[in-house]
């Protein structure tokens, strides 16, 4: 019998904290108060257990330890202070899964419009896994998908029925 073409596992204990602001203006604050440097456009930095990713102009995401949440929060909050931004918890909003194997990119085609010949090492992608809005990048020797929490059963779903034996897109 074949075998799946990647495995989905969710991801727990994951801290997460949404940072919006002027970046060109508080990106050293930030950098400083979350250990990592700020990523380019379309990018993510990861050092250790943390990573910091680029979202969107105004908009990073802190990716960290579910225990060090607080403390990261704090910091932030405090290097931000009589800047016009908003420092948040978001990792009760979110649902992770770590999508690994050997066909994981043919896994992800399947649901997103990505050219994955040509996805940065670094990279971090904003998107659409079939209708639900996700963001990736790579992790270990697979993926990390990060969607709504309210959509998280459906996530994990499409993720499941896309690894399914014999679903190759490539010819055998």
């Amino acid at each position: 019998m074949p075998e799946a073409l990647a495995t989905i596992a969710p991801v727990a204990g994951l801290g997460m904290i949404t940072i919006r602001a002027n970046l060109s203006r508080a990106g050293d604050a930030i950098a400083e108060a979350s250990g990592l440097p700020i990523p380019e456009a379309t990018r993510i930095t990861t050092d250790g257990s943390r990573s910091l990713g680029w979202m969107s102009p105004d908009e990073l995401l802190l990716l960290l330890p579910a225990a060090e949440t607080a403390e990261a929060l704090t910091a932030l909050t405090n290097a931000l202070a009589g800047e016009h931004a908003l420092v948040a918890d978001v990792s009760d909003l979110r649902a992770v899964f770590d999508v690994t194997g050997p066909k994981v990119q043919q896994v992800l085609q399947k649901l997103s419009p990505t050219d994955f010949a040509a996805f940065p090492k670094d990279g971090l992608r904003r998107t659409r896994a079939a209708q639900v809005a996700v963001a990736f990048w790579r992790q270990g020797k697979g993926f990390r998908v990060i969607g709504m929490r309210s959509t998280g059963d459906y996530l994990r779903l499409i993720l499941e029925n896309a690894t399914i034996p014999g679903s190759d897109l490539e010819p055998r």
